[in-house]
């Protein structure tokens, strides 16, 4: 189930506030609606973003920063932020639908239920809370919708693009290892087109020394100056970037921000995206693995598959008879080679390798807890077939090297991740025909 609650997510833009996984509390009362004027306010290549959708979007926003207003920047700012935004959804749905991604009912009904779950709600009372924040249930389905394909073109994006060597995980450990700290970091950043001309580079950084000079003498903060001015996708939510190990901030910044202390902001520094400014808000250690002892089994598996032709009652009958042959003396893997229908394991006489009970599925975690080693199984059912189990042994390991080297993986494909689609995005904005309308009456 994908996450609903990215910090890029376009239902962030969309859901009233009480439906995202992270709100403290549901609106009491309607939030008072902007008249609908549907009118076009960009056209994104063959698609159009209307001002009732910028205008739905933009009250989300406001509803999440009830109470700190002021920290929003001017309106005419505010729109040109979450349009662009909208602009990037349109953009990244118009490709995704181009490259055939496609979310089934099934899937859709599975995320709008966990969305109600998580909200402590049933479908009837979130769809009157829908109708109260001025969103129909059908426009709420929809963006959902929309987040999941967006969420499947990322992994469609990246998928093939980024790989993690044991090289960089031996490196991700061994930096971990060494010790250090992690860093919570915000940033601004003031964009630069691929090849800008020496007057973009001056007004780029003109703007970000004003920035930093604003933060520098307390007229402004940080978060607030992000808000404002950062052109950042994670604009409105102050420039935060979260909690991060050293290893995983670019090269580029990570010596200056060893020297810093939280609350510091760095000088400009220019990227690979433009000119930016970090925060470093807070630090803490980073927490070792701690030791993981589980019980790893060795067995083998026989099955027969229920369809087609077969009935669960003919299964059950060949089942029956084939542990009869196991009792009396047959060879389990010579058994298994010839009768399975397991083609993961039949090859292999139905050895399953070893592994945690849970792996292969609750039907067989249920029957390998109570086998002794040796022991055949009774006939038991999944949701395939009819199986036969032989536990071959049993052992006890120390699973925190593993977990280890997964977390390391995952932060380095995190980061990588990250970068890459940051840079398709880059490249599908420039190469899209987009007119902003902004400035039209109506």
């Amino acid at each position: 189930m994908p996450n609903l609650t990215l910090q890029n997510s376009i239902l962030s833009l969309f859901l009233p506030l009480s439906l995202l996984g992270a709100a403290p509390a549901i609106h009491a009362q309607a939030a008072p609606q902007p008249a609908v004027v549907d009118r076009i306010v960009a056209v994104v290549d063959d698609d159009v973003v209307l001002k009732s959708e910028l205008d739905r979007a933009e009250l989300n926003v406001k509803q999440q920063y009830a109470g700190r207003a002021a920290q929003l920047p001017p309106q005419d700012v505010l729109d040109k932020q979450v349009l662009e935004r909208l602009v990037l959804a349109h953009l990244q749905l118009s490709r995704a639908a181009d490259s055939g991604i496609k979310v089934s009912d099934a899937e859709l009904d599975l995320a709008v239920n966990r969305v109600a779950a998580q909200n402590k709600m049933t479908l009837a009372q979130m769809q009157q809370q829908l109708t109260a924040d001025g969103m129909t249930f059908a426009e709420f389905r929809k963006s959902v919708r929309d987040e999941i394909v967006i969420q499947k073109m990322q992994q469609s994006v990246i998928q093939g693009r980024v790989a993690v060597s044991e090289g960089e995980i031996d490196n991700e450990i061994a930096a971990q290892q060494a010790g250090g700290p992690q860093v919570h970091l915000a940033h601004i950043l003031v964009a630069l087109p691929e090849n800008p001309t020496p007057e973009q580079l001056k007004t780029a950084q003109t703007k970000i020394d004003g920035i930093k000079e604003l933060v520098d003498q307390g007229k402004m903060e940080f978060s607030a100056a992000a808000i404002r001015y950062s052109d950042s996708q994670n604009a409105l939510e102050g420039g935060d970037l979260g909690w991060r190990s050293l290893d995983e901030v670019p090269p580029a910044f990570t010596e200056v921000i060893k020297t810093m202390k939280a609350g510091q902001v760095t000088q400009p520094i220019r990227g690979a995206s433009g000119f930016q400014l970090l925060k470093l808000v807070e630090t803490r250690e980073a927490g070792h693995v701690a030791a993981q002892q589980v019980t790893e089994y060795h067995a083998q598996n026989l099955m027969v598959r229920v369809g087609g032709s077969v009935t669960a009652e003919q299964a059950k009958a060949k089942i029956d008879a084939l542990r009869a042959q196991l009792v009396a003396g047959a060879d389990f893997a010579t058994t298994a080679k010839k009768e399975s229908d397991d083609t993961s394991t039949s090859e292999k006489g139905g050895d399953m390798g070893w592994f945690q009970a849970s792996a292969w599925g609750s039907a067989v975690e249920s029957q390998i807890q109570l086998l002794k080693d040796g022991e055949v199984s009774q006939p038991f059912q999944s949701d395939v077939g009819w199986h036969l189990l032989k536990r071959l042994g049993t052992r006890v390991t120390d699973a925190s090297t593993q977990a280890e080297r997964e977390a390391a993986r995952q932060a380095i494909a995190r980061r990588k991740s990250q970068d890459e689609y940051d840079s398709f995005l880059r490249q599908l904005r420039a190469e899209a025909y987009v007119d902003i309308r902004l400035t039209d009456k109506g």
